[in-house]
């Protein structure tokens, strides 16, 4: 027994000295690191790049110094040296284990996007997205892009990622509500752009994209505050005047979308194409009004500006037609009410001589009215049903196919169809056998006339 323990006290002795050996290495091994690291602890930024540039003098690949610089630069925005400085740590990622490769490459991207490299950032985010799939500022970072390039699809996706981890951020929801509307996810981008702009109340830009998202759920009222509210924006308020003039004219307000488009126009620097559509509906809406004077005016500098600009020139003949003869204005483009008086006139000539009773009349929205008639002559009596119709296009079958049906449900004798356009062919045979006379626009125009004399 004594003799093994002799034999086995050379081992435990040179056990021992290794032990000894190994903890006086890594004393001094970890002793030298805190020495390095407490080079860069506590020191401005200026003392950080030249120390870690006085150690890359003499080692280019010392990492330690790398990342102080690199964080350097990072926090004192010089992006340009940041992002140099990262791709070099990127690629000694590979080699030395200890870096953070995540917090490099996400470095690396949000510097590039500092730069407006958006392509590289998109890549390293990318990279990052690898490794920490359900990271924040990857995925919101990775959305915006997406919406810069137009994927709204994709923007949707990825931001929504991001709102799981903060569901507060301002600028997340912003993109967010702005990628929604794109893809026509109305009630979805309301209730983010509302939530923006709870954080962020001047962002006028999400304030009118939710105005659109008002106007195409059919929210107009709401629309139109917002609207209203940015018609005054210099930047923003060409468009939002065009917007809430076009409510109004669509609830029949003319003289509240003249104000809009007036105001629309008042603005310095706006687009040509938004210009060009405030004079135009600003023209169409005095037209309303029947005030074709100043309707011209603006066609004619829309032609000037762009000739051929929509149907401008074909605007430009029949406004010109309009504002010289009364008569054809009212059939065309007045209220209703002066539609049907001008009508019960029309009748009157109709049949010169006769003694005319009108027992009924109708309207059918803006397109047309109906007049129901007793006619007494001399020589006959009949009842006869006369349709007015508000155009100044082709009148095709249809409507007379409708018109031989409500002659014959209101049991009239014959009937008639005036027009301030023409008939089509087909519209002509289908009268041919049928007792319906037709008049279009050379004729109407002869009886307007003669409601003058």
């Amino acid at each position: 027994m004594e003799t093994n323990l002799f034999l086995l006290l050379p081992v435990a002795v040179v056990a021992i000295a290794i032990v000894i050996l190994f903890v006086i290495s890594a004393g001094k091994n970890k002793g030298n690191g805190d020495k390095k690291n407490k080079k860069f602890k506590g020191k401005d930024s200026n003392a950080i790049i030249r120390e870690a540039n006085k150690r890359l003098s003499q080692n280019p690949k010392d990492a330690e110094a790398l990342l102080a610089l690199a964080e350097a630069h990072f926090n004192d925005g010089r992006f340009d040296k940041a992002l140099r400085t990262y791709n070099i740590l990127i690629d000694l990622c590979a080699t030395n284990k200890e870096l953070n490769e995540f917090e490099i490459n996400l470095r690396y991207a949000i510097s590039a996007m500092k730069l407006q490299n958006f392509e590289e950032a998109y890549k390293s985010f990318l990279i990052c997205k690898t490794m920490k799939p359900d990271g924040f500022e990857v995925n919101f970072n990775l959305g915006y892009l997406e919406f810069r390039k137009g994927n709204f699809e994709k923007a949707v996706v990825l931001l929504q990622s991001a709102r799981q981890k903060d569901p507060e951020h301002g600028s997340m929801l912003k993109y967010l509500g702005h990628s929604l509307f794109k893809i026509t996810k109305y009630k979805d981008a309301a209730g983010a752009l509302r939530k923006a702009l709870e954080i962020e109340p001047e962002d006028k830009e999400s304030l009118f994209v939710l105005g659109q998202v008002y106007h195409n759920l059919g929210q107009n009222d709401q629309a139109l505050r917002i609207f209203s509210h940015l018609r005054p924006d210099p930047n923003l308020g060409p468009n939002a005047a065009l917007y809430a003039g076009t409510i109004h004219v669509a609830s029949g307000q003319f003289d509240k979308a003249v104000l809009d488009f007036e105001i629309g126009l008042r603005h310095n620097n706006i687009k040509k194409e938004t210009a060009l559509e405030l004079k135009y509906r600003l023209a169409a809406s005095y037209a309303k009004k029947q005030d074709m004077g100043r309707a011209l005016k603006l066609l004619q500098e829309i032609q000037k500006t762009a000739p051929g600009y929509r149907d401008v020139p074909a605007l430009l003949e029949k406004y010109a037609e309009l504002n010289s003869n009364r008569n054809l204005q009212t059939y065309l483009i007045a209220p209703t009410s002066d539609f049907v008086t001008l009508c019960r006139k029309l009748t009157n000539t109709i049949f010169p001589g006769a003694k005319v009773q009108i027992t009924d009349i109708s309207v059918t929205g803006n397109d047309y009215a109906d007049i129901l008639a007793e006619i007494s002559t001399r020589k006959w009596e009949d009842v006869v049903l006369f349709r007015y119709v508000r155009t100044n296009g082709q009148v095709g079958e249809l409507i007379l196919r409708d018109l031989y049906a409500r002659i014959k449900e209101l049991r009239a004798g014959r009937g008639f169809c005036l027009s301030a356009g023409e008939f089509t062919e087909g519209a002509k045979q289908f009268v041919e056998a049928r007792l319906i006379d037709l008049v279009e626009k050379e004729g109407l125009m002869r009886k307007m006339k003669e409601i003058d004399r």
